[in-house]
């Protein structure tokens, strides 16, 4: 079961990388999207997926069952998920906020702080 997370993992950061170099501003705030869902599921299956046993502390024990999943991967999935979809819908304002005032969503023609006539770069030192 872990190499199918493994496989889908490998496939979601594939999806997120091939939208994050795009140069419109819808698919790479989809990118990040996907990109922070990849993270969550490699932290889900880096603390084993292992239905047998629970994350409990037997009575007289102090540490875990070798066959327990780990309580903490799923923790910080749950806090990440909160902040990912916080830092969603910040990106998806700003992104509707520069299409309403520039009315595109290029990034190659989002050019409103750059002068109209650059210099050329220095051709040597």
């Amino acid at each position: 079961m872990e190499a199918v997370f493994a496989l889908v993992v490998g496939l979601f950061f594939a999806a997120a990388i091939y939208l994050m170099l795009s140069k419109f501003s819808i698919r790479i705030m989809l990118g990040i999207a996907i990109l922070g869902n990849a993270v969550n599921l490699l932290l889900f299956t880096a603390g084993r997926v292992t239905p047998e046993v629970p994350p409990i502390i037997q009575k007289g024990a102090s540490t875990l069952d070798n066959a327990a999943a780990n309580p903490l991967p799923q923790a910080l999935i749950l806090t990440a998920i909160v902040i990912s979809f916080s830092f969603l819908a910040f990106l998806l304002v700003l992104t509707y906020r520069a299409y309403q005032d520039l009315k595109t969503d290029n990034t190659g023609e989002m050019l409103v702080a750059e002068p109209d006539e650059r210099p050329l770069p220095p051709l040597g030192y």
